[in-house]
């Protein structure tokens, strides 16, 4: 069984040992947490680092983890809309107030204050028109995930477009971080026969360049921001090899 460590510590961590590297969550279900706890949590974050965090949030779709964190299941996304509108206040505002009704703070002072302003990005993760309604009226921008096909991510971005001009807001505001999954078949890295000699190459899957092509139509779709991740590759436990699969391909992405 896999053991996956609470992304704020984990990345606090990092932030101790890194410089330059952006810090983000990928992500976070928002509703299992305190708002205000959650808020200081990234603040401390943020400033630990020198303003490097990034927020990203979810509302999740287990009902069991709801269950497990004795959280209610329902109205999830209106609850969601609170929050976030509460975290930005917490990030800005001397005094904070809200009154909401899944959420109130009497007029109180919470620090400390992050870095970045006006605040901490914020990213949401999901697939729902309800969140791209979130994410036009409060959020940063969207995290979504690639795997064989560019079809859906192009039609949520479009969704996205279509909800920002809604909400009287430019679409660029609204930055695209796709999580992808590259496969590089070369032998240089991978030993597999079978694949080599594949005569259907999946997105994603191929050497370098082929690999390359797929992340500037990527790019050239909207996408701003690439999370590789080898988790899934024949490279996976290879770090050297990680590193220098990344360096060429986010080469592609400037």
């Amino acid at each position: 069984m896999a053991v996956i460590f609470e992304p704020l510590e984990t990345l606090t961590y990092v932030a101790a040992n890194t410089e330059k590297i952006i810090l983000g969550t990928s992500v976070i279900d928002m509703l299992f947490h305190n708002p205000v706890i959650l808020a200081r949590r990234f603040a401390t974050l943020d400033v630990l680092s020198e303003g490097r965090a990034i927020a990203g949030f979810g509302i999740g779709w287990s009902k069991d983890e709801y269950k497990a964190s004795s959280v209610p299941f329902t109205n999830r996304g209106k609850r969601a809309d609170e929050y976030i509108q509460i975290l930005k206040k917490i990030w800005t505002e001397g005094i904070v107030e809200f009154k909401g009704q899944y959420y109130n703070i009497p007029a109180s002072k919470i620090g400390p204050k992050p870095i970045q302003k006006p605040h901490i990005p914020i990213y949401l993760g999901g697939y729902s028109q309800g969140t791209f309604v979130r994410m036009a009226n409060h959020a940063n921008g969207w995290i979504c995930v690639i795997r064989n096909s560019l079809d859906q991510v192009k039609s949520c971005i479009d969704e996205i477009k279509n909800e920002c001009y809604k909400a009287k807001r430019d679409p660029k505001d609204i930055h695209i971080a796709a999580i992808l999954y590259p496969n590089v078949i070369d032998s240089s890295y991978d030993t597999d026969k079978d694949e080599k000699e594949s005569k259907h190459r999946q997105l994603l899957n191929g050497n370098i360049d082929q690999i390359g092509k797929d992340l500037q139509e990527i790019k050239e779709m909207g996408v701003d921001h690439a999370i590789l991740n080898f988790n899934r590759s024949s490279i996976s436990n290879k770090i050297d090899n990680i590193v220098d699969v990344s360096k060429q391909l986010y080469a592609f992405m400037r």
